[in-house]
């Protein structure tokens, strides 16, 4: 039983971050647009701009669902992915740390106070957990994954 939280407490939660945001990401949110209009501009990427929402939330639908099946090494890992990438969009670009808070016809009207940064750090130590229990257990995708990595370059 103990075994069975260690497993879905951080993938529910996981599941639960990735899902709620799926809305923002697939609706063209004024957050969703912010975001990811203050990276395609860094980084010289329109499309990034315009479609990053799409294929991160993509991404990360991909992510829940792999979390839930026989392969949630992968979920985990991919996670852990997009997380790190999270993470340095918002430590080494102009985006920052804390993002601005929109009403209903897109004017700013506060800011989130780092939350999102934080549930983006709190999701990626969760991925981490989980990516490196399924390393270390001979049972897990990526125990696998890299058994037979090592063992086909000896």
């Amino acid at each position: 039983m103990k075994k069975s939280l260690l497993k879905y407490v951080p993938t529910v939660f996981i599941a639960f971050v990735f899902v709620q945001s799926l809305f923002f990401k697939f609706t063209g949110s004024y957050e969703t647009t912010h975001i990811f209009g203050v990276l395609g501009d860094w980084s010289g990427l329109a499309f990034f701009g315009e479609y990053g929402g799409y294929i991160i939330g993509t991404a990360e639908l991909i992510a829940v669902i792999l979390l839930f099946t026989r392969v949630h090494g992968l979920g985990a890992l991919m996670s852990l992915g997009i997380m790190s990438g999270a993470i340095i969009f918002h430590l080494f670009t102009p985006l920052g740390i804390v993002m601005p808070e929109f009403n209903e016809v897109g004017d700013i009207v506060g800011n989130d106070g780092g939350l999102l940064f934080g549930m983006a750090c709190l999701v990626w130590l969760s991925a981490a957990f989980l990516s490196i229990r399924d390393l270390t257990n001979r049972q897990g995708t990526l125990y696998k994954i890299a058994d037979k990595i090592v063992n086909q370059g000896a």
